[in-house]
């Protein structure tokens, strides 16, 4: 096992050390900030090799462990590669079983089902969504074959990605329960082995990106996402991809500034001011990919954009702290010169043309009045426009989303399940997607039993993980501000990019499932947390053992409260008093 928690003096976690010839001794304000905890940056000795901090090495287990196996030291390195894989995929694939178990049931349109299920459907088949009459979801549950398409469009206030996705396992395997879940199931196994990768090159551990991974397969709140045709999951899966790519991206780019500083007569790689601020970092694939995924995920909903406004600044931060580390004197000038625009150019724009793109089948409808909702409406309305230049699709597509904005923005009627952003961290207000109670006797519940059973899908995160998660934020913001970690600050910038934004619409109606998209972060905290207990490099084998023993037991409690929530996660029967006792706070009910 491995620790990320107090890395040694090179690894990524150490703060960037100031250029050679600075004074090392710290400001006053410094000196003040060591009382709450602050390390101030490493001594020379620390920063010999800067393309060890540029581009810090994996963990590695110690080779007792290696030799415990009967492993010879040729082979470490082949092994170590095939369990950089191996452990993901096993992670993934006990994800994917739990995912995919009795996708199909419960039988019924569940939750907002109601919408996204029959948008798809429409989409998949004609390119925009229908007008569907109120009560077709009994016809399509009973025969799904012999209900009409309709024919006039339908008003819908989320863009189409989502919906292609999950009409993608419609078309597979048809207008049944099974077939508009069986997509967001696949992003959530996929998502989990994302995660895995994710952590495992954030902290450079596979055990802590195992972990992180592991983590999210028991999350209660991802498991009902997978297992239900809504947005959020696939909007989660495109932001993940895109930090992923990011991820990728800062390090292909630092290794690249790495490659190009000087190396001394020891074979160290020494930092150099000029290389630092004049290196053009070239051709970022990565980054174009992140754009894309964003693209894709402000095509699913809104949010996508806001995330990408979040991870447009942390992308050039990370540039601005490796120039440093190269021996920048001034890194944030250079960042300006050499990056941002790269980084504007490579991101908005191919995320803008993604999200436009989205919009094809909306776009190729007919404009005649026979189309998708709105697309005639430049040519009714907008003749004498100032933007008649524009094609009139675009026109159209503008004025469609302005309404579709005065809807969000607007929509303030009571829910019952309506939740403050404020609760969501501490499981406040849950959403119960489906509800029966059988009779005595019917639908699995004991002919035995006094009264009528409970049957629930409830959309509510694994309450150890997310309490413990509270805790792991606190300490993530710690380790941001005081030890200038980076790694803390990629898992903070991504979680209040699913978060914060919120927090300006508290008067209008929303839900606690939104929360999914911050879900991996919130389990890479933990992870970080995790990794702490388990105790810094150099510790003493009883140090380790505690830690060990105090990571396992969170673990283990964790994946013994998804267990214990499983039931009501997947919509079994249960007698009353077993659902009453898994109701422990009242607004669960």
């Amino acid at each position: 096992m491995t620790s990320t928690a107090t890395p040694p003096p090179s690894p990524a976690g150490a703060p960037p050390a100031s250029p050679v010839g600075r004074e090392d001794e710290p400001t006053t304000w410094l000196r003040r900030l060591r009382g709450f905890g602050y390390v101030p940056p490493a001594g020379a000795s620390a920063r010999a090799d800067v393309r060890t901090r540029l581009v810090p090495p994996y963990a590695r287990p110690s080779k007792q462990l290696w030799m415990t196996f009967g492993l010879a030291p040729e082979v470490w390195g082949a092994w170590q590669r095939i369990v950089s894989w191996a452990g993901p995929v096993l992670v993934a694939l006990v994800a994917g079983v739990l995912r995919f178990v009795h996708l199909g049931s419960p039988k019924a349109v569940i939750f907002d089902e109601t919408y996204y299920a029959k948008d798809a459907w429409a989409t998949i088949k004609q390119g925009y969504e229908a007008s569907w009459p109120k009560d077709i979801d009994k016809s399509i549950l009973a025969n799904p074959s012999g209900v009409a398409l309709p024919t006039d469009p339908g008003y819908v206030v989320h863009p189409p990605v989502g919906k292609w996705v999950i009409g993608l396992g419609e078309w597979m395997f048809g207008f049944t329960p099974f077939g508009w879940r069986f997509m967001t199931a696949v992003l959530g196994t996929l998502s989990v082995l994302m995660l895995c990768r994710i952590g495992r090159r954030l902290f450079r551990s596979t055990f802590l990106g195992c972990l992180a991974g592991a983590l999210l397969a028991v999350d209660g709140l991802h498991l009902v996402m997978s297992r239900t045709a809504l947005l959020d999951l696939v909007l989660m899966f495109f932001v993940l991809a895109a930090f992923g790519a990011l991820l990728i991206d800062r390090d292909r780019a630092r290794a690249r500034l790495a490659d190009a500083l000087p190396v001394d007569e020891e074979g160290r790689t020494r930092p150099d001011a000029k290389i630092a601020e004049t290196l053009r970092l070239g051709w970022r694939p990565y980054r174009i990919l992140a754009g894309v995924c964003l693209g894709l995920a402000a095509g699913t909903k809104w949010n996508g954009f806001v995330v990408l406004a979040f991870f447009g600044v942390l992308t050039v931060l990370w540039d601005a702290a490796a120039r440093r580390t190269a021996g920048a004197g001034a890194p944030y000038a250079s960042m300006l010169r050499r990056d941002a625009l790269p980084a504007f150019v490579s991101t908005v724009p191919v995320a803008i043309v993604t999200y436009l793109a989205s919009w094809s089948g909306w776009i190729f409808s007919p404009d005649n009045g026979k189309g998708g909702y709105l697309r005639d409406w430049a040519a009714k309305n907008d003749g004498g426009s100032s933007l008649g230049f524009l094609p009139e699709w675009l026109r159209s597509l503008w004025h469609y989303e302005t309404e579709v904005y005065r809807f969000h923005v607007g929509l303030t009627s009571g829910h019952t399940y309506e939740s403050n952003p404020w609760s969501w961290l501490v499981l406040g207000r849950p959403v119960s997607y489906f509800y029966e109670s059988p009779e005595p006797g019917t639908d699995g519940c004991p002919a035995t039993e006094a009264g009528k059973c409970a049957r629930e899908v409830l959309a509510l995160g694994t309450p150890l993980l997310w309490w413990a998660g509270c805790f792991a934020l606190l300490y993530v913001l710690w380790r941001w501000f005081f030890r200038r970690d980076w790694r803390a600050g990629a898992i903070a910038c991504a979680l209040a990019a699913g978060l914060l934004p919120w927090f300006n619409y508290q008067e209008r109606t929303i839900f606690y499932f939104y929360a999914v998209v911050f879900v991996p972060y919130l389990c890479l905290a933990v992870a970080m947390m995790i990794g702490a207990l388990l105790g810094p490099a150099g510790s003493s084998e009883r140090r380790r053992a505690l830690g060990a023993i105090g990571a396992g037991v969170l673990f283990l409690l964790i994946a013994w409260n998804f267990i214990y929530f499983w039931p009501i996660y997947t919509g079994q029967t249960l007698p009353m008093d077993s659902w009453r006792g898994r109701m422990w706070l009242d607004t669960w009910v």
